[in-house]
C-alpha cells in the first residue's frame, strides 16, 4: 500500500452514508496517535467551563481516580468506533455512557459543547501537527459520526455540519471559559496523570511541555502562567517534526485502537465494557437525579 492509498479509498466513500467507517479508518489507521492526543485535549478543554469542571471535582472521580476515568472514557468511546453503533459492543458502550450521565445534573448546552470538542479539536490538532491535514471527507464524516453519537445520547439541537460544530464550540468557550478553583484541581490532577505515564524525573518537563500546547484562553481560565515563547516554539516544533517523520513511514497495515494505547493502564487483566465507568449514587457528591432516555442505545 502506498502512503496516500488509504486517503484515496476514503475519498471514494460517501462521508454521510459511510461516516463511521471513514472515521474508523482515519482514527485507527491514518492518525491513531494524533486522535488519542487530540481527544485527551478535547476532554481537558471542557474543564475550563466551570459548570463542567466543578461537577467533575465534586464527584472526585477525576481527582481521586484519574487513571480509571481516563481509561473508561477512552475505551467506551473507542468501542463504538471499533465495532459500530449497531454492534453488541457499541450498544453496551452507549448504555454505559448514557447511564453514567443520567446520574448527574448536566445541561444540554454543556453536553452539546463536550460533543463539539470531539469534532473540532481533533481536526485542529491534526491540521497543525499530523503528517497530513484532514481531508474534507474525513472532516464531514467526523461530524456525522459524532452527530449520531449525540442523538444516541439524547442531546438536543446538535450542529448539522463541521462548521456549525466549530462555531458552537468557539461561541461557548468565549461565553463560558472562566476561572474556577475546583476546575483547577481537576486540571492539575490531569496534568499529574499525564506525567505519571513517564519516568518521574521527566515530570516537570512534561508539565511544561503540555502547557506549551495550550492556547491562551485555556491557560487563562485555569490560572496558569503562560510558558515562554521559546518553550512554546520548541515544543510545538517538536510535535510537528514527529508528524513529518510519520509521513516518511509506510502506511499502517493494522488498526490501532484505544485499548492498545500504552496510556491505558487501569485494566492489566482485561475488562468488560459493561463494567466500565462510574455508577453515581443520586444525592451523593454532586449526583442529583437526572433522567436520560437510555433506550436510544438499546
Amino acid at each position: 500500500m502506498q502512503r496516500f492509498e488509504r486517503l484515496a479509498q476514503i475519498r471514494r466513500m460517501d462521508p454521510h452514508e459511510d461516516a463511521s467507517e471513514i472515521y474508523r479508518l482515519s482514527s485507527a489507521y491514518e492518525f491513531p496517535w494524533d486522535f488519542a492526543r487530540a481527544l485527551e485535549l478535547a476532554l481537558y478543554r471542557t474543564y475550563a467551563v466551570p459548570s463542567i469542571g466543578r461537577l467533575l471535582a465534586e464527584t472526585a472521580e477525576f481527582t481521586e481516580r484519574p487513571q480509571t476515568r481516563y481509561d473508561d472514557t477512552a475505551l467506551l468511546l473507542d468501542a463504538i468506533v471499533e465495532h459500530g453503533f449497531a454492534s453488541e459492543q457499541g450498544r453496551t458502550a452507549l448504555r454505559r455512557i448514557n447511564r453514567m450521565h443520567s446520574g448527574y445534573d448536566i445541561t444540554n448546552d454543556d453536553m452539546r459543547y463536550v460533543l463539539c470538542t470531539f469534532v473540532v479539536v481533533p481536526k485542529r490538532w491534526i491540521d497543525t501537527y499530523a503528517w497530513r491535514r484532514m481531508s474534507r471527507h474525513e472532516t464531514v464524516a467526523c461530524a456525522v459520526h459524532y452527530r449520531t453519537l449525540g442523538r444516541h445520547m439524547g442531546i438536543k439541537d446538535i450542529p448539522r455540519s463541521y462548521e456549525e460544530f466549530e462555531a458552537c464550540l468557539d461561541a461557548y468557550e468565549k461565553a463560558h471559559f472562566a476561572w474556577d478553583e475546583a476546575a483547577r484541581r481537576v486540571s492539575d490532577a490531569t496534568l499529574d496523570l499525564i506525567a505519571s505515564w513517564y519516568p518521574r524525573p521527566l515530570a516537570p518537563l512534561l508539565r511544561a511541555g503540555t502547557l506549551a500546547l495550550l492556547d491562551e484562553p485555556l491557560l487563562r481560565a485555569f490560572g496558569y502562567v503562560p510558558p515562554s515563547s521559546a518553550t512554546r516554539a520548541v515544543v510545538r516544533h517538536a510535535v510537528r517534526l514527529r508528524g513529518r517523520a510519520v509521513r516518511l513511514l509506510p502506511p499502517r497495515r493494522a488498526p490501532h485502537h484505544a485499548r492498545q494505547n500504552r496510556e491505558i493502564k487501569g485494566y492489566p487483566n482485561g475488562y468488560r465494557l459493561a463494567d466500565l465507568g462510574t455508577r453515581p449514587v443520586p444525592g451523593v457528591r454532586g449526583c442529583p437525579v437526572r433522567h436520560i432516555d437510555t433506550s436510544a442505545a438499546e
